[in-house]
């Protein structure tokens, strides 16, 4: 070893929060504690939980991604990521609504709008007297978002649009909309982003999907015929829509990655305090050998693919594109969640099944983590894809 190198500090990686994002994940997970209480039953009634999202607006959460400039905390995507993992770890349904809200519309809004826009939408969307919405997916673009064909067609100072936007999350809750439509034959170029306010004449909330899981969130259609959008809600120029609704979902990943990593985490804990009360007359454990493997590996992973989002939200609020490593991480969080919750129910046994058990609700709601913001396979593939690129 060189005397040069010998005398530098050695090169480490931070594996610990900031003492600013321990105090705010203290906050939020007192805030998990005090509003959630009612999950299961925002679950048994498919009730959205509304006073958890005006008690999460009044302590900022709706805010973290938006600049102090427009009225935000500008703590960025890793506190998002935090935050969200001590929401989703008590009530997935207010959790996706906080993900969206701040990773799909209010960074969209941030990043890709014009000041007039940030200016008009932002004091509502940062103190929650507007809810956001993404309306990107329709029946026939799921996966493959580019064959969608809602069209807006340019009339004089606004845009005429038509079309339907399906599997909305809190579509009939949002006052606001981002809404992706063809403006251009070509199948990617033809694609443009619009901020579409619920009460313009001709917009709908249609039919509410009955679910397997995330009850309290209701997912909705959103109908829109003959809606006269004007030009000035156009965001950025015609034809970069797509390229907007690829940026997005990338932060979007990394909300539900961290709804995974929370929903893993509580059926972990679940596990846990079975396998702790399975002891003999002398207070010995008493758990199985294959029950306390699976509870090892379950929580080894659960660090390691919190690293991984981790890594992505910071690559992200550096700038950086981590549509690879955001895919990484939603991929391996997703399939923890839904592993982690199966053990549950599994290791549980007749309690874990219950309709009554938590278990039980957690394994309904780790499902559509591997189906929306990319399905499982899409995320290997969107992998798979940006390691090969040259």
């Amino acid at each position: 070893m060189s005397a040069t190198h010998a005398n530098n500090a050695p090169q480490v990686v931070d594996y610990e929060l900031s003492t600013e994002l321990l105090a705010f994940r203290s906050q939020v997970r007192d805030y998990a504690n005090t509003y959630l209480g009612k999950a299961a039953e925002w679950d048994a009634e498919t009730a959205f939980p509304r006073s958890a999202i005006d008690a999460a607006a009044k302590l900022g959460l709706l805010r973290t991604t938006v600049s102090k400039a427009h009225g935000g905390s500008e703590m960025g995507n890793l506190a998002s990521c935090v935050m969200l993992e001590e929401i989703n770890a008590v009530c997935p349904s207010t959790g996706v609504t906080i993900s969206v809200h701040n990773s799909l519309v209010n960074s969209l809004v941030g990043k890709w709008c014009s000041e007039d826009q940030r200016s008009r939408y932002f004091p509502k969307l940062v103190t929650g007297e507007w809810l956001g919405a993404y309306c990107l997916s329709e029946a026939f673009s799921g996966s493959d978002a580019a064959a969608l064909r809602c069209d807006a067609k340019l009339q004089g100072d606004h845009y005429v649009m038509n079309g339907a936007k399906l599997w909305i999350t809190t579509g009939s809750e949002a006052k606001l909309f981002i809404v992706f439509a063809r403006t251009g034959p070509d199948r990617v170029k033809g694609i443009s982003a619009f901020v579409v306010e619920k009460d313009y004449a001709g917009v709908g909330v249609g039919k509410k999907e009955r679910k397997l899981g995330l009850r309290g969130s209701p997912t909705t259609e959103i109908v829109l015929e003959n809606v006269k959008v004007p030009v000035k809600n156009r965001i950025g120029d015609e034809g970069i829509g797509f390229t907007i609704a690829l940026d997005t979902l990338d932060g979007g990943r990394l909300g539900i990655a961290s709804q995974s990593l929370g929903i893993a985490r509580a059926c972990i804990k679940l596990i846990e305090q079975h396998l702790a009360g399975q002891v003999d007359a002398k207070g010995r454990p008493t758990a199985s050998q294959p029950d306390q493997w699976t509870f090892a590996d379950l929580a080894s992973d659960l660090d390691a693919y919190r690293m991984l989002t981790w890594r992505a939200a910071i690559l992200r609020d550096r700038g950086i594109r981590c549509t690879t490593e955001a895919a990484m991480a939603k991929l391996s969080a997703s399939r923890l969640a839904n592993r982690a919750a199966r053990a549950a129910v599994a290791i549980l046994g007749q309690q874990g099944a219950s309709g009554a058990s938590t278990a039980e609700r957690w394994l309904r709601d780790a499902r559509i983590t591997e189906i929306y913001e990319g399905a499982t396979d899409i995320q290997r593939l969107v992998i798979a894809r940006g390691l090969l690129a040259p």
